[in-house]
C-alpha cells in the first residue's frame, strides 16, 4: 500500500520518539530534514546513521522508515510531479521548459541509496535557515505566509536537485570516466528529444565514432546505450501514468512519441502490458 498525497505539496513539522510507520512507500517525493535527534534511516534495505543537519530525498519508488534512537524533530516537505510541472515559481527559476523537465528528471532518477543528499557544504549551510524560515511562517501564519513558504520550498527543491545532479545516474561509481558522465548527463538533458539521443547524433556531438561510443558506454555502465535510453524513457512514461491525470495522447505528445499507438507498443514490449492495463493495475493497488 502506498501513502497518497492529495495536495500538490504539504509540510509536516513533528517530534517523535518512535517511527509510527514500518517500511512503506509514497506516491510523492518527500524531503526529510533532521532538526535534532539521532537514529537510523532505512531505505530499500540499506541503513544510514542520521544526526542533525542531514537531509534525505525519498522518491515514489523507495521503501523506507526511520529507527529512532533519541527523540527526533523531523521536518518533512512532500510534493508531487504536478507541483513541479505547474508551479509558476519553479518554471521561472528553471528559466524555460527544458530546464524544468531536467529538474523533474533529476528528482525522478535520484540514486535510491541511504545518506544525506547535501554534498555541497555551502548549500548545506543554506538549508537550515530555509527550514527555520518555513517553520516560522508555518507556525505564525502571518500575512503572505503561504506565498513565502512556497518560494522557500522552491528554493530548497532547486538546491536539492543541484546537489544530486552530479551523482546521476545510478550507473555512475567511483571508477566511471568523466567522459562517460558527460554522455550520461547529455542523455538526461535531452531525454525529451529522441532525435538528439540517437547514437549517430551523440557520437557527432562528442566527436567520437559511433562504434567506439557503443563499446565505451557498455564498458562504463554495464548496459548498452539503447538499454539505458529505453529504461529512462520508460520511467518517464510510468511516472506520468502513476502520478498524473494526463490522457495517453497527452503523455505521448509531451514525451515526443509519434502518437499514442507508438508509445503503447514501446511500453508493452518492455513491460508486457498496455499503458491502460498498467495504469489500472497500479491505481487499484494504491487504492487497497
Amino acid at each position: 500500500m502506498k501513502e497518497i498525497l492529495h495536495e500538490p505539496f504539504e509540510i509536516i513539522y513533528i517530534e517523535l520518539d518512535e517511527c509510527p510507520k514500518s517500511d512503506h512507500q509514497h506516491n510523492f517525493f518527500e524531503l526529510v530534514y533532521i532538526i535534532s535527534g539521532t537514529g537510523t534511516q532505512v531505505i530499500n534495505d540499506n541503513t544510514f546513521q542520521y544526526h542533525p543537519g542531514h537531509m534525505f530525498l525519498i522518491t515514489p519508488e523507495d521503501t523506507h522508515s526511520f529507527d529512532i534512537e533519541t527523540t527526533t524533530r523531523f521536518f518533512f516537505i512532500r510534493f508531487n510531479g504536478v507541483y513541479i510541472r505547474r508551479n509558476a515559481s519553479l518554471v521561472a527559476a528553471s528559466q524555460h521548459n527544458d530546464q524544468l523537465q531536467r529538474l523533474e528528471f533529476i528528482l525522478q532518477n535520484a540514486n535510491h541509496q541511504p545518506g544525506c543528499i547535501l554534498k555541497n557544504q555551502t548549500d548545506k549551510s543554506i538549508i537550515k535557515p530555509l527550514v527555520d524560515a518555513i517553520i516560522r511562517e508555518y507556525v505564525n501564519r502571518d500575512l503572505y505566509n503561504k506565498d513565502l513558504i512556497q518560494h522557500y520550498v522552491n528554493t530548497m527543491i532547486i538546491l536539492v536537485a543541484r546537489n544530486i545532479a552530479k551523482y546521476l545516474p545510478e550507473k555512475i561509481n567511483a571508477c566511471t570516466d568523466e567522459k562517460a558522465l558527460d554522455i550520461l548527463q547529455y542523455i538526461q538533458q535531452n531525454i525529451y528529444h529522441p532525435d538528439k539521443i540517437k547514437a549517430g547524433y551523440i557520437s557527432k556531438h562528442f566527436g567520437i565514432s559511433e562504434s567506439y561510443l557503443g563499446r565505451y558506454f557498455k564498458k562504463q555502465t554495464n548496459e548498452t546505450m539503447q538499454e539505458y535510453i529505453i529504461s529512462s524513457r520508460l520511467k518517464l512514461v510510468e511516472t506520468r501514468l502513476l502520478h498524473s491525470n494526463l490522457r495517453m495522447n497527452e503523455i505521448a505528445d509531451e514525451l515526443s512519441f509519434t502518437d499514442e499507438s507508438h508509445m503503447n507498443r514501446f511500453f508493452k514490449k518492455s513491460k508486457g502490458m498496455s499503458l491502460g492495463e498498467f495504469r489500472r493495475k497500479n491505481q487499484s493497488a494504491s487504492a487497497v
